[in-house]
């Protein structure tokens, strides 16, 4: 079985890179900056940011599909990031680090499976969960915070 984790597409949030707390404010968002390795998840890059470096917090639609399970959150992203984690048959390392929780969606948008993994355990549950032929796509999240990770498409 093959997939791809994708991270998300830096345009969407390049408009925030080098601007004031101001105008991110007015568009949801905070600059950080990382203190230690693990403590901002980059959902462009698929990586922790870098200790010293910024990310931004900022509201994002994760789940654009007119569904009930439409959605959003706060995620962080790296400040500059520009180029989309790409993973193919490989789960990136910041999954690892992780609880995750993974959400399995049929192509109506619906989710037909939901479970909690971490470590080795997440590409496990991967194969499982596209082991159902309904599954149509993965969403990872944090376990603990609920924020959204990245999304698992079967290739």
């Amino acid at each position: 079985m093959n997939y791809t984790v994708l991270g998300l597409d830096s345009s969407e949030f390049t408009h925030l890179y080098g601007q004031s707390d101001d105008y991110l404010a007015a568009h949801q968002a905070v600059r950080v900056k990382a203190q230690s390795e693990s403590d901002y998840p980059d959902r462009i890059a698929l990586r922790n940011v870098p200790v010293g470096e910024n990310a931004i917090l900022v509201n994002h639609v994760y789940q654009p599909a007119k569904s009930p399970y439409f959605g959003r959150h706060a995620i962080f992203i790296h400040e500059g990031a520009s180029g989309q984690g790409r993973y193919e048959n490989e789960v990136p390392e910041y999954l690892f680090t992780r609880q995750i929780s993974l959400r399995a969606f049929n192509e109506a948008h619906m989710i037909i499976a939901a479970h909690v993994a971490e470590g080795a355990d997440v590409e496990n549950l991967i194969f499982q969960l596209f082991a159902n032929a309904q599954t149509s796509y993965i969403h990872a999240h944090s376990a603990r915070f609920g924020c959204y990770m990245c999304a698992i498409k079967r290739q």
